[in-house]
Formats: C-alpha cells, sequence, structure tokens
C-alpha cells in the first residue's frame, strides 16, 4: 500500500478570489475549545490581533481581484476591539459574515450591528458557533459557563433583527443525528430564536482536535486520482483566501501550518496550492464547509428571512 511519503498530491490553482477572509483577532479566544484546530486560546499569540488600517489595506487590495464576499474569524473576533469599524468599514466593500461564539455579544453591541448593517447596502451575517443544545452536552468541550452566554448572544442578535447560523461541529455518533438536530431546534425555540438556522461541520482532526479523536488515519490525504471528476469549487483553496497580521495564508483551517504562507499582498497569494496537508482531506469529502455556501447532504441550513 501506497504510504503519505509515495503519495503524489496534487495542486490547486485559484480560479477567482471571491472570498476573503480576515484572521481579524490572531489565535486569540476568550476561551479554549477541546476541539479547536487552530488551538486558540487567550495566551495564543501565533498570530495578533490586525488593525483596522491592516484590514483597510487588504480591502483594497481586494478590489482589483475581484473579491465578492468578506468572513471575519479567529479566534473571537469580537476581542478586537476595532470589529465594529472595521465591519462598518468592510460593508462599504460587500458583504460580511462574522464567526464568533456569541459571548460577547451585548445589548450594546447588538443595537450597534443593527445600525451597521441598515446602513448599508450589503448584507451582515452572524455566525455562532455551539457544541451541545444543553450546558452538559456544550460545555464538556467550551468550557463551564459558556453555554448560557452563546444562548443570550444569539438571543440578542435575534432581538436586533438578525438570524444567527448556528454551525455546530459533529462530535456524536450518526444514529444521534435526528436527535441531535431537534434538540437544538426546541432549546432555541425555547430561548427565543423563533426561527433557527442550522450548520452542521465535520470536525477537523488536527490542532487541539488530535488529542480528543487521534488526529487522521495515514491514509487520509487527498491525491490527484481523487480530483479526476470532482468538482473543486467545493474546495476553499479554489476560491478564498485568508489576510492576517503576518501576512496571507491559504485557508482558515491550515492557519498553522508551514505550507499555508502564500505571500504579504492578495496578489503573491493567487499562486497554486498543493493539497498535501490531511486536513485538506476533509474538504474534500464533506465540500464548503467554511463558508455560507451549502454542503449538500452533510448540511442542514434553515435560512429565512425576519419580517419585522
Amino acid at each position: 500500500m501506497a504510504t503519505a511519503h509515495t503519495l503524489t498530491h496534487p495542486d490547486l490553482h485559484l480560479d477567482s478570489l471571491d472570498n476573503l477572509w480576515f484572521q481579524v483577532s490572531g489565535t486569540l479566544c476568550n476561551i479554549a475549545c477541546d476541539h479547536c484546530f487552530i488551538s486558540c486560546s487567550p495566551v495564543n499569540h501565533s498570530f495578533e490581533i490586525m488593525s483596522l488600517e491592516e484590514v483597510r489595506d487588504y480591502l483594497e487590495q481586494s478590489v482589483e481581484l475581484g473579491v465578492k464576499e468578506y468572513y471575519f474569524t479567529g479566534g473571537e473576533p469580537f476581542i478586537n476591539k476595532q470589529m465594529l469599524e472595521i465591519l462598518e468599514l468592510t460593508l462599504t466593500y460587500g458583504p460580511a459574515t462574522v464567526l464568533s461564539n456569541g459571548m460577547l455579544i451585548t445589548e450594546k453591541r447588538a443595537k450597534r450591528l443593527q445600525e451597521i448593517e441598515a446602513a448599508s447596502q450589503y448584507s451582515l451575517e452572524m455566525r455562532i458557533s455551539m457544541d451541545g443544545y444543553t450546558e452538559e452536552m456544550n460545555d464538556a468541550i467550551r468550557g463551564k459557563g459558556v453555554f448560557k452566554k452563546a444562548m443570550a448572544g444569539t438571543k440578542l442578535l435575534y432581538e436586533h433583527g438578525f438570524l444567527p447560523i448556528i454551525t455546530i461541529t459533529k462530535t456524536w455518533q450518526d444514529h444521534e443525528d435526528e436527535e441531535v438536530m431537534n434538540g437544538f431546534v426546541r432549546v432555541l425555540k425555547e430561548h427565543g430564536y423563533e426561527r433557527p438556522r442550522l450548520k452542521i461541520l465535520p470536525s477537523l482532526k488536527i490542532g487541539k482536535e488530535i488529542a480528543r479523536t487521534n488526529g487522521y488515519d495515514k491514509y487520509e490525504y487527498i491525491t490527484s486520482e481523487m480530483l479526476e471528476g470532482y468538482d473543486c469549487s467545493q474546495l476553499i483553496c479554489s476560491n478564498s483566501r485568508v489576510a492576517t497580521n503576518r501576512g496571507v495564508v491559504v485557508c482558515p483551517i491550515l492557519l498553522e501550518s508551514p505550507t499555508a504562507y502564500m505571500g504579504k499582498t492578495l496578489k503573491e497569494s493567487t499562486k497554486s496550492y498543493n493539497l498535501s496537508e490531511q486536513a485538506c482531506y476533509t474538504c474534500y469529502l464533506y465540500g464548503s464547509i467554511c463558508t455560507n455556501a451549502t454542503m449538500g447532504s452533510k448540511e442542514v441550513l434553515k435560512s429565512g428571512h425576519r419580517a419585522d
């Protein structure tokens, strides 16, 4: 049997830079989840918080390259004290999505987010990460007290006109799918979120997740043969790049990989990327796991629009 050392890993070219991500809080987070694929925490300074001016520079670069949508991640984006100003600026360029744990959403912040979106011709999406529909289930992975604060933040966003997408990393068995999905819908409604939107994500077996699942098996790599007839637009590196305080990396999943660095500018980052990392295998199996795009049969996303 071929080993990882004898496999030929394909290069994937950038079809178009449709989505630009910002590692806006670096690897700093207010919590330290047991399954975090880049091991974010309150003390991880591998990547630092981006300034408004750093974001502005990449936004300007993005215009020439035709970027259509912007995503903000971390860590926890709202650790960045300039996050509201960053969003206000970004929404003059295009639609934006924030990936948050919801714990730092206050009444004042939710109101300001509502005002910022109302003043823009572009949409602002909020994604809130949870890993259980009970305190016991969620906090076992995310830490004590996280569930209550995330639910409170979700409720505030809903009350201020948002329909936050609840993203849930699958940590349960397949036979529990229906129970878990029904549980989330029920509990979210009990907390005032009347029209829940859910997105299920596969686990990425790198970072802290290695300790929880033992990581990838030795055969889990992408080969050139596997891409024959495959829709490569499903792979995030075919249409996205990530701006950080240290330059541009290929995708938000491989942030800390030595292979991920693509250059200082967006133009430099448009070169092809060799799919040699095992986390690429998860993207191959499940498709668009990072963006708001659909993920085929593996995603449950119930969307709608409020009529206030």
